[in-house]
């Protein structure tokens, strides 16, 4: 498809306005999700409590994000170095590992456990592996069986693969619309502030007139590699470059 210079800033606009109406209908749900698969661990080991930390680069610490079970407690919200504690070693060695008696593991740190409210007497920890990197830490209290064993920690690093599938996606997904309006923003110049934004966005959508249209599809088809894997992201970028390179040109012909 070849697209007119004049018709670029409108693709590009189309794209930042419908990732933005979507955002708008569907909030954020990854929490809920991960509070999902935190009960689908404590169902799978039986256990008191499960809850995943993920660790936040800006603050350098590991934040527990969600929990389960009815022995949760408050450790939502609670956040630790991640060098430290039975959930720092998983985290930072990105081995698994199950303690039969916390009293008697020197890693096991009995402040964070007394600010959630509930001290285990087992625990067991998974580091939450992704693509490119450790992401968090996935724990279980206190099974009911006795003591976690190797099947257990089997169990946990599946329910840990797929909180990371789940968390890489959420991460693609913000990494694509962060790309989408740094686009936005060169095409609306140095200056832009949000409010050109939203100006370029309302004058270039203007020009759709209906889901036919030639821009509109190409637009969507993009919008939609949101919810794709890494190398689809990445095609994205190298057409969103491709369309600012055609536009910029267009504009030096036009002006000449």
């Amino acid at each position: 498809m070849t697209l007119d210079p004049d018709r670029t800033d409108a693709v590009l606009a189309a794209i930042a306005r419908r990732i933005a109406a979507a955002d708008r209908i569907a909030p954020n749900t990854q929490d809920d999700l991960l509070i999902a698969l935190a009960g689908i661990a404590v169902a799978a080991l039986e256990a008191q409590a499960a809850s995943i930390a993920l660790f936040d680069a800006p603050s350098d610490r590991l934040v527990f994000r969600a929990a389960a079970g009815p022995a949760a407690g408050d450790i939502v919200g609670v956040s630790i170095d991640p060098q430290t504690g039975i959930a720092g070693y998983a985290y930072t060695s990105g081995q698994p590992l199950a303690v039969a008696d916390v009293t008697t593991d020197p890693r096991f740190d009995r402040s964070v456990a007394e600010a959630s409210g509930y001290v285990p007497s087992s625990l067991l920890a998974v580091p939450i592996v992704g693509p490119a990197s450790t992401l968090g830490v996935l724990e279980a209290l206190d099974g009911r069986r006795g003591a976690f064993s190797l099947h257990d920690i089997d169990i946990a690093t599946s329910v840990a693969s797929a909180v990371a599938a789940a968390v890489t996606r959420q991460r693609l997904a913000h990494d694509a619309t962060a790309v989408l309006m740094l686009s936005l923003r060169e095409l609306a110049g140095d200056e832009a502030d949000d409010g050109s934004i939203e100006t370029l966005v309302a004058r270039a959508t203007a020009a759709i007139t209906s889901d036919d249209d030639p821009t509109w599809i190409l637009a969507d088809r993009i919008a939609r590699l949101r919810d794709v894997d890494p190398d689809a992201v990445a095609l994205a970028i190298e057409w969103l470059d491709a369309l600012i390179r055609h536009r910029r040109d267009g504009s030096m012909r036009g002006g000449a």
